[in-house]
């Protein structure tokens, strides 16, 4: 089992910038990918960013945010970052961390169905 907690939503103006936690406890040497996905009103589910632990951190982005995000991690605290840069109300969502530990994501993590664990998601709302 591997818990996932997310902080650091809110609302900011556009082009402002917020930066996402997701913190993972439990089984956490299980994890193989962390991503963040994002979710707004009456859209399906979008891939944001991604993190592999097993392959030396490697990050990879969605097109839409490619450039302004960011994602990191801080392996002693086992919490993955998401800084967003230069935001937009099309930006506006509620964001996901989902940690995959079946190995599914070992190559490509960009599909939900890739991932096992999900946090409860935070809301981000930007203001024109």
């Amino acid at each position: 089992q591997v818990q996932l907690v997310e902080s650091g939503g809110g609302l900011v103006q556009a082009g402002g910038s917020l930066r996402l936690s997701c913190e993972a406890s439990g089984r956490t040497f299980s994890v193989y990918t962390v991503a963040w996905f994002r979710q707004a009103p009456g859209k399906e589910r979008e891939f944001a960013a991604g993190i592999s632990w097993r392959r030396r951190d490697a990050t990879y982005y969605g097109d839409s945010v490619k450039g302004r995000f960011t994602i990191s991690r801080d392996g002693a605290k086992n919490t993955v970052y998401l800084q967003m840069n230069s935001l937009n109300s099309e930006d506006t969502a509620v964001y996901y961390c989902a940690a995959d530990t079946t190995g599914r994501t070992y190559y490509s993590g960009r599909y939900d169905s890739g991932y096992d664990y999900w946090g409860q998601g935070t809301q981000v709302t930007v203001s024109s």
